[in-house]
């Protein structure tokens, strides 16, 4: 049986310390891996401490090239999708993933939904010298999403609102 507590770790692609923090796994459906994080959750954020202010669900897709972060008011996106590696599972308590600093984001005022950090992934693109496939991967992966997040895609919709309500 899997373990209630999923550790989710961050890394850049150099293998430094991106996020690092605790949330209860709350299903397994086609999508992936519904996990959530209540606020006062202890977490590390680029190798400091700190403490998680906003509740939030993640999705741990099964075979894709992104987490999708879903939040509740009054963070101002809605949903925060990391552009990342496929999920690495150690046994079934803790889950890898590189974050590739692409992300798309859909507003929560206006349902605008943004590319971020396109200079971030140009940059460590060169330094951290992602292979050709990784690029191809996580610019794929932006596209899909930046639609996905626009034209009512399911979980991007409605239902992550379910998993939501179980943290908030």
């Amino acid at each position: 049986m899997p373990s209630d507590v999923v550790r989710v770790i961050y890394r850049k692609y150099d293998g430094s310390a991106h996020r690092d923090y605790p949330a209860r796994r709350l299903t397994e459906d086609d999508l992936g891996v519904w996990l959530g994080v209540t606020a006062g959750t202890k977490s590390v954020y680029h190798g400091r401490p700190s403490v998680e202010q906003i509740p939030f669900v993640l999705l741990v897709p099964h075979h894709a090239w992104w987490t999708g972060m879903f939040n509740p008011p009054p963070r101002t996106s809605e949903v925060y999708c990391d552009i990342a590696s496929p999920a690495r599972w150690e046994n079934d308590d803790t889950v890898h993933l590189v974050d590739l600093d692409l992300d798309v984001v859909r507003r929560r005022a206006t349902g605008a939904v943004e590319l971020r950090d396109e200079d971030e992934f140009a940059e460590h693109r060169v330094r951290f010298g992602y292979p050709d496939e990784v690029v191809a991967e996580a610019e794929a992966a932006a596209r899909w999403l930046f639609g996905a997040l626009g034209d009512g895609t399911e979980p991007f919709a409605t239902s992550y609102r379910k998993w939501l309500a179980l943290v908030v």
